[in-house]
């Protein structure tokens, strides 16, 4: 059963196969339309997370894909669980977060100005997209909420509250327009039942992951009503036998797909990809941890001393195990990209198995990041190192290794 259920989420992940969703950036949307979320973050250490997401799913990806989809209105930034980017057909369902906020019912933003919001807003709509560095305050000080001037708190206000939109960004740089210009007039903008909204969230990590459980349907959303109301979702489909339950020992009770469950699927192709930190796969670590038994917590919030693996460690998915952890740098400037530390896990699996697919996976994933050059530096455990070395020297492609 657990083997199946691995399965099951690595291929509605679109991790099973190379080309999952395709090629180009027909295939990016599709990608994010079957996923329903992309994380983004601004750690760029290595590419930026919602870039690496779309690229180990889309083997062709380019950053200007995301770019062109947002110009194209068929993408739009706004929060699931966190700051991602979202398909516009599913629009509707970020109304209540925004609503949320124009009604005042968040303790956030509670203290803004009314005269700036209002001035910010029609700033932008009189001139046209602006981004935060475009206001100059009035104040010599800076604002009271995170250091930020008035005017970007007030940005960050219009937007929570749907005002605001993203309509494109310079690097990591938001462009913030008025809605009505950004929004698509195809669009439904009816605000979704909270039945509805529950039927939104079970259907999309259905969709995502084939097995999912409450907690992780209702991760960092709050409220009984939501809860109970995903337990009705799921209670009826059960009745409908679209879903199944499945319990496994020490872990909360599983709903899977019943199609899926009950279908061969066929082993994922020996591919070795390395994952991001927000990669949708694993950013619900207690989900990694019951159907894989690895136990994965990103560490760059965490003091220095106290790393057991390194700031931004990716997990190494071999097939359908987790052989691993490697902590990378990309030193743009020299072209250089560093393996700083490779923790190597599962040593019950012959080494040959898997790290001329590794090596291969790393000279892609450096090109990704715009780097000529490997450097190896360090290796754990260390009666690896040897033989980990000799097959980087065997490579053509350019490589330092460092003792």
């Amino acid at each position: 059963m657990l083997k199946q259920l691995q399965r099951v989420t690595l291929k509605c992940q679109g991790l099973s196969s190379a080309l999952a969703f395709g090629n180009g950036k027909k295939a990016v949307l599709s990608a994010l339309e079957h996923l329903g979320y992309i994380q983004i973050d601004t750690i760029s250490v290595i590419e930026r997370a919602h870039h690496h997401t779309f690229w180990t799913r889309v083997p062709d990806y380019k950053g200007d894909y995301l770019g062109q989809l947002v110009d194209e209105r068929k993408v739009f930034e706004y929060w699931f669980h966190a700051a991602s980017y979202l398909p516009m057909t599913d629009f509707r369902y970020a109304l209540p977060r925004m609503l949320h906020f124009k009604r005042g019912e968040s303790r956030y933003y509670r203290k803004v100005d009314t005269q700036t919001l209002t001035y910010v807003y029609d700033r932008i709509r009189l001139d046209g997209p602006q981004k935060a560095r475009d206001f100059q305050s009035s104040n010599k000080k800076s604002g009271t909420w995170w250091n930020w001037k008035p005017a970007k708190i007030a940005l960050e206000k219009l937007f929570m509250q749907g005002d605001l939109m993203i309509c494109g960004r310079k690097g990591m740089e938001k462009l913030y327009d008025i809605t009505e210009r950004v929004l698509p007039d195809t669009v439904n903008t009816s605000e979704p039942t909270p039945q509805e909204f529950a039927e939104y969230l079970v259907k999309t990590h259905l969709r995502a992951y084939g097995v999912t459980t409450i907690k992780q349907i209702t991760h960092l959303r709050t409220g009984k009503e939501l809860k109970k109301n995903v337990e009705k979702v799921l209670l009826a489909m059960l009745e409908e036998k679209t879903v199944q339950q499945v319990d496994i020992d020490g872990a909360s009770t599983m709903y899977v797909l019943r199609e899926l469950l009950e279908n061969t699927i066929e082993k994922p192709s020996l591919n070795l990809r390395l994952l991001s930190p927000f990669d949708n796969a694993i950013i619900h670590r207690d989900r990694t941890e019951q159907l894989f038994d690895f136990n994965y917590r990103l560490e760059c919030y965490v003091p220095q001393e106290k790393r057991k693996y390194g700031y931004f460690c990716l997990p190494i998915l071999l097939g359908d195990k987790f052989i691993g952890r490697v902590d990378c740098k990309a030193h743009r400037k020299s072209g250089e990209f560093e393996i700083l530390h490779l923790h190597i896990e599962n040593l019950d699996l012959d080494i040959d198995a898997w790290l001329d697919l590794f090596i291969g996976a790393l000279e892609r994933f450096a090109n990704f990041n715009q780097c000529t050059s490997i450097k190896l530096t360090e290796v754990s455990p260390k009666s690896k190192a040897k033989t980990i070395r000799q097959a980087f020297n065997k490579r053509a492609r350019p490589t330092t290794l460092v003792t």
